[in-house]
């Protein structure tokens, strides 16, 4: 499991390319290995697998637990092709896009591919949890959907909401998906901040030769990120996170923090972006 330190404003506005990319940037998520990524930003964990074979997701030693979900919760949402996740030896079948949230106390967690040839890539995020939630099965059509924008601004979108209160329960992981119509390029802009929560977004549905430039810094001190297909992205929570790609796409979001209110937004006036 690889450790990132979380990091101050201040200093963030004087990293370079290569050292933003090393703080914030998670490539490489879906080998045959469970990857995670520990930020010590809200102690979220962002991690991938795309299994050949079963995997079991282990604790490792920087938990300092027994099993990885003793004192956690994680949402997981496959964008591959048709796998299995077993929970305690309950079989999960798991399409592409759809998800599901696993509670606190499961300890025996595993992933497995149904073909080899089309493996799946579990995608997921874990949280510190202080009460165990159920643990469900969720398809994107049964999410709640909000469209947002309009082509002629290019942000005409979808977002479905995988986890949060009314829908699927959690202690504070909130997860969903949103996806950009053809001709449509921005996400979140005009942008905000949420100092009481801090973001993940993996994007995918690229193209080996498009780009995604994620945008992030304070507003008056804005910074950006090239990124490519199925790479995620730590947002802190003072931080913007939006983006423009060379084509339509889509991305996850993963959310951790103070609440879960998910309108608690702090909106940033499009003439005060620098």
């Amino acid at each position: 499991m690889e450790v990132r330190a979380a990091c101050s404003p201040k200093d963030a506005k004087y990293y370079d390319t290569a050292r933003n990319r090393e703080e914030f940037l998670i490539q490489d998520l879906f080998g045959e290995d469970v990857k995670c990524v520990y930020s010590h930003i809200d102690r979220i964990i962002t991690g991938g697998v795309s299994p050949i074979k079963k995997v079991k997701l282990q604790a490792g030693d920087e938990l300092r637990a027994k099993y990885f979900l003793e004192r956690r919760e994680m949402g997981i949402i496959n964008i591959g092709g048709k796998g299995k996740v077993t929970v305690d030896g309950t079989v999960y079948e798991l399409d592409y896009k759809d998800g599901m949230y696993v509670g606190m106390g499961s300890k025996d967690i595993e992933f497995e591919s149904d073909d080899n040839s089309k493996p799946a890539k579990f995608y997921f995020n874990s949280t510190p949890a202080h009460m165990t939630y159920p643990t469900v099965l969720i398809h994107p059509e049964d999410c709640v959907k909000v469209e947002l924008g309009s082509l002629e601004t290019c942000n005409h979108r979808v977002i479905r909401k995988y986890i949060l209160p009314g829908q699927v329960e959690s202690c504070q992981l909130e997860m969903g998906m949103t996806t950009l119509f053809e001709g449509s390029v921005w996400n979140t802009m005009p942008c905000h901040t949420h100092d009481r929560r801090m973001e993940v977004y993996l994007y995918f549905e690229l193209k080996p030769e498009d780009i995604v430039i994620h945008l992030m810094g304070e507003p008056t001190e804005t910074r950006h990120i090239v990124m490519r297909n199925e790479e995620a992205v730590i947002s802190p929570s003072w931080s913007i996170h939006s983006a423009a790609a060379t084509s339509a796409y889509t991305f996850i979001w993963g959310m951790a923090g103070e609440n879960q209110d998910f309108d608690d937004m702090d909106g940033v006036a499009m003439t005060d972006l620098r």
